[in-house]
């Protein structure tokens, strides 16, 4: 997906007002859904309400990914890539950001993910940018900058949040289309 250059968004007509920007980007009528996984080959899989990590094996059934674009435009910043949603498919669970014990954590909430796409009051912790980077993707919280989401290179450990890009965890992933 290609991200708009920090010139287009300069386009907009001066009298054009806050609401039909936020609504400017392609409606879509459901989310995309990737089969995920790390260099190291491990699936994501859903433990109770946690998002853990496992070698991918026939005798695993990861989670797949649901990703649709944010149409709103308040916090968007083509360098840092596209804006997004994310969910586990069929299960109502969307991905967000919070500060627990004075660090910011990956979570699981009960919402449908069109839900949070069709909302007028777009909530950014649930956001995330998503740049590619090579054949990989790497997703960047918007409530916390500077915080990937991130796997242990150590199998059953949860999903998380870190600064350290490339040291004890992965930060890039590759999303494989199911649609």
């Amino acid at each position: 997906m290609m991200a708009s250059s920090p010139q287009s968004r300069k386009l907009y007509p001066p009298d054009k007002s806050s609401e039909d920007k936020m609504m400017s980007k392609e409606r879509q009528e459901y989310p995309r859904t990737f089969r995920i996984y790390d260099s190291h080959q491990m699936v994501w899989v859903l433990i109770g309400n946690s998002l853990t990590t496992v070698p991918a094996s026939n005798n695993v059934k990861p989670v797949s990914l649901n990703l649709i674009s944010c149409r709103n435009t308040e916090f968007e910043d083509n360098e840092k890539g596209n804006l997004v949603f994310l969910g586990i498919k069929d299960k109502n669970l969307c991905l967000y950001c919070a500060e627990i014990g004075g660090t910011p954590t990956l979570q699981l909430q009960h919402v449908n993910i069109m839900d949070m796409y069709n909302d007028s009051k777009v909530q950014k912790a649930f956001l995330f940018y998503h740049s590619m980077e090579g054949s990989t993707s790497a997703f960047q919280s918007v409530s916390y900058p500077g915080w990937f989401i991130a796997t242990s290179l150590t199998a059953r450990q949860e999903i998380i949040l870190t600064q350290q890009r490339g040291e004890a965890n992965n930060t890039n992933f590759y999303l494989e289309p199911e649609d």
